[in-house]
């Protein structure tokens, strides 16, 4: 691969960032916030332990640890394993000044005895690339990987297995093919924090476009610096200097406009740029110094798994801590199994594997979830009775994003100090004077950050980085979609739906004063499908309605929606079923539906069915 003209002066970026901090420290000085409590006490910890061991030891509750690691933006259960640098920063939320024990032997779990000692070296940087459809995120990631077989290996690769390495002067970076902040985001919320670094390959001819400013959102909301490729440069309609412009409009201001954020122009197609875009990554990877402990038992992420007629269970997992080597008991989620075989990403047989290192296991008995942690017990006998454990705590201790009031709570205990807000609105136009509003309330106790904007519908997308962030949506003159409700439902995020401006900008001010009164909640109770339409004279026509889930129930509100689109709000005024009145009709039957003031159905309709209640 050639090298670009003014490579030159690429080594003197690193000395140049350590005496300016650049964004990436910014981000995770930002992302590990140590609060101003008062010493009180000392506390040995060893370098590593499960959130239940700290609180053991903290003496508090592990839902009190739970909600401290939340604070340092760490979604945690009551299982998982928390560093020694992670684990101070919340024994000094609780007054303790933590030291390393000497001699540390402590388990990470008290099946789990993992070997301590040992010190950290710097490894590989994780990236993830993220941006808009079209923008050419695969393409790139193609390039790449494409580029560094061609120097190394003849035939090309293999085999793909989700992630992969590759090699820039003797220094590796591992990519996860894993593109999409829905993805990056849905692995946030389950408590894997696998990504070092987010690229941003934003198109020079099309510019930053709504998912474009969703991956932004989303990279932020996670503490992880950003690095923008700008793709598609050697287009004719190319416009870079527009796409620039844009950019900056959203927060990113570039280097060479006085910033710290990293623009490198690439074109994946014809491969140019990709050098020096890589090289990029290592500096920013310099600068936040990215180490772990190659001589301890193995801890990471299940990026994704399948089930294979022929292998069984295959599971592709990074190395994040430690080392995973053949025959070693892992412990992946509610899963577990005795690693009979690794391989990694051109399906070359691997006896062990080394921190950031990303690998393909056999020997899993069930199939992970994508974002579980994985750990290695000691023998299988172990790793049963932990799985077993999990199961018993799950409900317990799984954390759930808050609501309004609950935020207040931790707000007066000192336990949280801003309230992330996903905001979605019908119109652009109404964004950004409720953004202005919201940003300016404040008190001594809590800020309101608004972390993600858009129009449109609320989507399980939004409740994931609700969930990932600790956050509430807030939703003006839009909907909630059937599948972000039900999850939302299942994780406990706070939606709130307002068609007033100075309603939901009030509601939000109190809350923040603690004085949030009940408000009106909407309950959606089913949908119906109309399937036929029937006239019953000159103008009055009822449909007959499939219900698909949930119920329909006379006297209820209802919506007709066509092809997605909202036509009309009103009441069901008559419900029939077998020719008898009906006061509800369950999901899987058919009815004969009547609504108020409306008769015009088409084949195709959909009825939602909704009540209003005070909450």
């Amino acid at each position: 691969m050639a090298r670009r003209s003014g490579q030159q002066r690429r080594p003197a970026r690193p000395a140049v960032r350590r005496s300016a901090p650049s964004r990436a420290a910014t981000l995770l000085q930002e992302a590990s916030p140590t609060p101003p409590v008062q010493v009180v006490d000392k506390i040995d910890l060893p370098h590593a332990l499960t959130v239940a061991q700290l609180a053991e030891r903290l003496g508090h509750s592990p839902i009190d640890v739970i909600k401290a690691l939340i604070k340092e933006g760490i979604m945690a259960t009551i299982n998982q394993v928390v560093d020694f640098e992670v684990a101070s920063k919340v024994a000094l939320g609780f007054g303790m000044q933590a030291q390393v024990e000497a001699k540390s032997t402590a388990a990470v779990h008290p099946r789990l005895a993992f070997e301590e000692g040992g010190r950290a070296h710097p490894r590989p940087p994780v990236v993830t690339i993220m941006g808009h459809v079209d923008h050419g995120k695969t393409t790139l990631l193609d390039a790449i990987r494409q580029s560094d077989v061609a120097a190394t290996e003849a035939g090309g690769i293999t085999q793909h297995i989700g992630a992969y390495q590759v090699e820039v002067n003797g220094q590796k970076i591992t990519f996860l093919d894993t593109p999409g902040h829905e993805a990056f985001t849905a692995m946030r919320a389950r408590g894997a924090r696998v990504t070092d670094i987010a690229i941003l390959v934003v198109a020079a001819d099309d510019g930053v476009m709504p998912q474009t400013v969703e991956a932004i959102d989303h990279a932020r909301a996670a503490g992880v610096p950003i690095v923008v490729a700008l793709n598609k440069v050697d287009k004719p309609e190319a416009n870079s200097e527009r796409a620039k412009t844009q950019l900056g409009e959203h927060g990113l201001l570039l280097e060479e406009w006085g910033g710290d954020v990293i623009c490198v122009p690439v074109s994946a197609k014809q491969k140019l740029g990709l050098e020096d875009l890589l090289e990029n990554i290592l500096v920013v990877a310099e600068v936040a110094e990215l180490r772990a402990d190659p001589s301890r038992p193995a801890q990471g992420t299940v990026i994704e798994a399948s089930l294979d007629p022929a292998r069984g269970t295959v599971a592709t997992v990074l190395v994040q801590n430690g080392t995973l080597k053949t025959a070693d008991v892992v412990v992946a989620g509610d899963t577990w199994g005795r690693v009979k075989a690794m391989f990694d990403d051109r399906g070359r047989r691997l006896r062990r594997a080394e921190p950031s290192t990303p690998v393909e296991v056999l020997g899993l008995n069930q199939v992970p979830q994508a974002g579980d942690v994985f750990e290695v017990a000691t023998e299988e006998r172990i790793a049963r009775q932990l799985i077993e454990k999990r199961h018993a705590e799950r409900l317990a201790a799984a954390p759930h994003a808050s609501s309004l009031r609950d935020i207040y709570a931790q707000a007066s205990l000192g336990q949280a100090k801003e309230l992330s807000v996903i905001l979605k609105a019908d119109v652009q136009g109404s964004i950004e004077p409720i953004r202005d509003s919201l940003e300016r309330l404040a008190t001594d106790k809590l800020q309101v950050r608004v972390i993600h904007s858009a129009t449109g519908n609320i989507s399980e997308s939004d409740v994931m980085l609700a969930v990932a962030s600790s956050g509430i949506i807030l939703g003006f003159n839009t909907r909630v979609e059937a599948g972000a409700r039900r999850l939302a439902e299942a994780e406990g995020v706070d939606i709130r739906l307002y068609d007033v401006i100075h309603s939901l900008v009030d509601d939000v001010s109190k809350a923040l004063q603690g004085l949030l009164e009940p408000v009106s909640v909407e309950v959606v109770l089913g949908h119906g499908e109309v399937r036929a339409v029937f006239s019953l004279g000159r103008s009055a026509k009822v449909a007959g309605v499939f219900v698909s889930d949930g119920r329909l129930q006379r006297g209820a509100r209802v919506r007709v929606l066509r092809q997605g689109q909202l036509l009309r709000e009103t009441a069901i005024a008559s419900l029939r079923r077998i020719k008898e009145d009906a006061r509800e009709v369950a999901a899987g039957f058919e009815c004969g539906v009547g609504l108020e003031g409306f008769a015009d159905f088409e084949e195709g309709d959909v009825l939602e069915a909704f009540v209003v209640e005070k909450r």
